[in-house]
């Protein structure tokens, strides 16, 4: 096996996701245009934008919930070939559910409000197939215990739980199947400082014990600071530059990416 540094820990050159060309309108606006994107096993891919540029329309595409109208998505993985792009409805639903974790920005979007933590991350079991309520609670348990959610709360429905408290149901219920692949759109975002800096705490632990490969989406340059090995920044639907994290903020090429940077500082 071949290996490579081209990122700051030593990853196969065989990528884990490649997004090839993938194009996306709503009516007259075109929020992607011919956006390609890879990330390498265990790698964490960062991609940055202000509002607008496309990086969360490019996020869904990747957990197969927006379908461009161009361009290609593969996934290395054993029993997943082809296209993903051109799976039907219920192949796609059963690939995220069982291959593909998501945290969005807004917990509405991942959670039942109203029923139980422990139910929650239990829905994703129950939508892979697992029956027996003593497994399921098991392994719900085990997730949210990953996730450094406290263990007293289990039947708290999230609607009754902080902000912090909710991303962190979202994030158990996400890697309750262990995925290969981890997406976070806006993780952080509305928290508090403090509260941000516990959730990618517990972001870095899961990456470093699981070797995840995550790509998380964030207009805050500190966040993908923290998490990221490479990073894609996008502006108007495009990618107008990508390379190591530490070469983007160090020393950016494009006259966006320099002023996104320098903003920050």
């Amino acid at each position: 096996m071949t290996l490579t540094l081209d990122a700051p820990r030593i990853v196969e050159t065989r990528p884990l996701l490649e997004v090839h060309g993938v194009s996306k309108s709503y009516g007259p606006v075109q929020a992607v245009r011919n956006v390609s994107a890879h990330a390498y096993p265990g790698e964490v891919l960062g991609i940055v934008g202000e509002s607008g540029s496309g990086k969360s329309t490019l996020l869904r595409m990747m957990n197969l919930e927006e379908i461009p109208e161009a361009g290609s998505y593969t996934l290395d993985l054993p029993d997943v070939s082809g296209n993903l792009l051109e799976l039907d409805r219920f192949a796609r639903r059963m690939l995220c559910a069982t291959k593909i974790g998501i945290v969005y920005q807004n917990p509405h979007l991942g959670l039942l409000m109203k029923h139980s933590s422990s139910g929650n991350v239990a829905e994703r079991l129950l939508v892979a197939g697992e029956r027996s309520f003593a497994t399921l609670r098991a392994a719900a348990t085990e997730a949210l215990d990953a996730s450094e959610f406290p263990l007293d709360r289990l039947d708290a429905p999230p609607i009754e739980l902080s902000g912090g408290m909710q991303q962190r149901v979202q994030l158990a219920k996400a890697i309750a199947l262990e995925p290969a692949l981890l997406l976070l759109d806006e993780p952080t975002t509305g928290l508090d400082v403090s509260v941000q800096a516990l959730v990618l705490d517990t972001l870095k632990r899961l990456q470093q014990d699981r070797q995840i490969t995550m790509v998380i989406v964030s207009h805050d340059l500190g966040v993908i600071r923290t998490l990221a090995d490479r990073v894609m920044v996008m502006r108007r639907g495009e990618v107008v530059e990508t390379g190591l994290a530490d070469q983007i903020f160090q020393d950016p090429q494009h006259p966006y990416t320099q002023q996104l940077v320098h903003a920050k500082l």
